[in-house]
């Protein structure tokens, strides 16, 4: 379904954002609250979703060129993205289930299923899929 979109009101959300190739973990973090805030919005408007698409893509360009993942497990994503956040294995327990399931996950002794997964990107505000 192709959503109309308004060009006067789309205009005007892009004349009040700004949105643009993003070249900086400054303007990176902006893009993030702003697409968070949209994406969070109740009854977002169509000019408003095509302006979180935008910036999703703005986003996605950045954090591909700067921080590449390349073939990546999923735990050693894990890994890195904990680190990068300064957390410990303790911090995740509330996400992954208790001390003892969290512990084989960090140690790559347990899979990561596919509901973990989903409480890892929203907790770490990434695609759930990155980490099955």
């Amino acid at each position: 379904m192709t959503l109309t979109i308004n060009s006067e009101i789309y205009a005007s959300l892009l004349a009040k954002y700004q949105p643009k190739v993003i070249k900086t973990d400054a303007e990176n973090e902006t893009a993030i609250a702003l697409a968070e805030e949209l994406a969070h919005r109740l009854n977002k408007t169509s000019e408003e979703s095509a302006l979180l698409e935008l910036l999703i893509a703005l986003i996605e360009k950045y954090e591909d060129e700067t921080y590449p993942m390349g073939d990546s497990s999923p735990h050693s994503l894990l890994l890195h993205l904990m680190e990068v956040r300064g957390l410990k294995q303790a911090d995740l327990v509330g996400i992954l289930g208790s001390s003892g399931v969290t512990s084989e996950v960090i140690h790559g002794k347990r899979e990561i299923s596919q509901s973990q997964a989903k409480a890892l990107g929203d907790f770490f505000k990434v695609e759930p899929g990155l980490f099955i």
